[in-house]
């Protein structure tokens, strides 16, 4: 008997154009690699029943669910400036949407599942190191409080995908506020099916903002919440030295979640210029570019609204200009209120941001680690701790000593003690963070067939990364010159 879940699938009464339904192909051989207990606990999903066999063969496309419509769905986007008409899901089924304990809706996809009519000349399937690298990174990103869609399971399929060489398949349960993207927008105005863009909109206000609803203006209000969230969005990216790594429209979600873990990565040495993806051969998604890129992005979106906006295209450029020169403003407070958390200041003054700045730009002269300075810094707000862990970071780099001593005085002046200074920094600095070598070690043992506990030991770590563990010590520090990584992979 197929496994049961209590769907509602508004996505799904949309027009028809919106989507194309479709099965998942059935995986050959399902077993389960990990099942997020705590979260199918919030989503009001019966863990038991997930891990039976019927459950497995749900999570990985072998069964439909009752209660499932799935669909994929259509979206267009702009892959590293040029645009796509049509893209869409091309290896991702929408099982359906559930209503969890605390009354959010959420999409359950299937990410890896097979050909749909999106697919072109793909196979729609994943191996399972891109599978287990989004679900480790996503929990890890969650665990840091940053906006992200969730994993539920990964499933092993027991087919062979092609890719550089032959991999062992597997399939994403992915959990997310929904899958509308910038791209979805653009994939109806591309077709001046305004009625389509209008329609999508009011879903979206509908669903993921309803405070605008019966507003004046709800689609300029639409587009500046959007705005707000993924400025907000990138600050925090930033803050914990988050590459995404392909920042394409149709990887910008409307919800302000961070979504597509392709080839994405972490900095070790602080560099701005840092690229981490295969794919990304000029540096457009770099680490100090995505701000940038994602006010790009942004405007995409806003083209897509000018029909909603004005009758008057001149009048509505102007609103969507006005509303996007407020990202910048937006991305700066919360990059510098997040960024000062993590020197424990509170209560922003003049020269507090110049902190933040000489902390960088002495980081990235003597390649200090991103995660480990921050980290250790906490340890420093006693004036008589020993200094040697936290500057042996940065190479012997002078300049961070004047800025050391100048941090302490400003501490000193403010309005919190020291000890609540150190704890507000520990709670925003992780200790640990899914280091690419780490991460790749553990999927290489996994896909060579050897076992799994690296992989389970890292994902333990990893969501729960502002405690000091001393059994995990050694996933602390950045790679050995022979380990780095100097480039991840999106899979498809």
């Amino acid at each position: 008997m197929p496994l049961s879940i209590a769907f509602d699938n508004s996505y799904a009464r949309l027009p028809a154009r919106f989507y194309e339904r479709v099965r998942p192909e059935v995986a050959p051989s399902p077993g389960l690699l990990v099942l997020n207990t705590t979260l199918a606990g919030e989503l009001g999903l019966d863990a038991e029943a997930l891990a039976s066999p019927e459950g497995v063969a749900a999570l990985s496309g072998a069964a439909v669910p009752a209660g499932a419509d799935p669909i994929a769905l259509a979206y267009a986007g702009h892959q590293f400036g040029q645009f796509v008409p049509a893209l869409g899901d091309g290896r991702a089924v929408l099982l359906g949407e559930v209503v969890a304990r605390d009354g959010r809706r959420l999409d359950l996809q299937l990410k890896g599942s097979g050909r749909t009519v999106f697919s072109r000349r793909g196979d729609g399937k994943a191996a399972v190191g891109p599978v287990l690298r989004e679900y480790l990174v996503s929990e890890a990103m969650a665990a840091f409080g940053i906006p992200t869609t969730r994993s539920l399971a990964a499933v092993a399929t027991g087919e062979t995908v092609l890719r550089e060489r032959p991999l062992p398949g597997a399939v994403l349960t992915r959990v997310a506020a929904s899958h509308v993207r910038v791209g979805t927008f653009q994939y109806f105005a591309h077709r001046s099916d305004e009625d389509g863009v209008r329609r999508l909109a009011d879903y979206v206000i509908e669903r993921l903002y309803p405070e605008i609803a019966g507003t004046d203006a709800p689609y300029a209000a639409l587009f500046e919440s959007v705005v707000r969230r993924q400025a907000r969005l990138i600050a925090l990216w930033l803050s914990v030295g988050f590459v995404h790594g392909v920042m394409n429209t149709d990887n910008m979600a409307i919800s302000g979640e961070t979504i597509d873990y392709g080839p994405c990565a972490f900095l070790d040495a602080y560099e701005p210029g840092m690229v981490l993806s295969s794919i990304d051969r000029q540096g457009r998604y770099a680490y100090g570019r995505q701000p940038q890129i994602a006010q790009w992005n942004l405007a995409r979106f806003g083209e897509c609204l000018l029909p909603l906006l004005s009758d008057d295209r001149d009048k509505a450029v102007e609103l969507v200009v006005e509303r996007l020169s407020g990202f910048a403003g937006e991305f700066e407070t919360a990059y510098f209120g997040r960024f000062l958390e993590k020197l424990g200041i509170a209560d922003e003054r003049p020269g507090d941001r110049d902190l933040v700045t000489g902390l960088l730009a002495v980081m990235q002269m003597g390649r200090a680690d991103f995660t480990l300075a921050f980290r250790r810094l906490a340890d420093l707000v006693d004036p008589e701790a020993d200094t040697e862990p936290f500057l042996s970071l940065f190479g012997g780099n002078a300049g961070v000593e004047p800025w050391l001593t100048s941090w302490r005085q400003r501490l000193a002046a403010g309005s919190r003690s020291a000890g609540e200074a150190a704890a507000t920094m520990r709670a925003v600095n992780p200790a640990i963070i899914p280091r690419n070598h780490q991460v790749e070690k553990a999927l290489d043992a996994i896909i060579d067939g050897s076992d799994g506990s690296a992989y389970i030991r890292l994902l333990q770590a990893v969501t729960r990364p502002f405690e000091d563990r001393p059994e995990d010590a050694d996933l602390a520090p950045p790679p050995r010159p022979e380990e780095r990584v100097a480039a991840t992979f999106c899979g498809t």
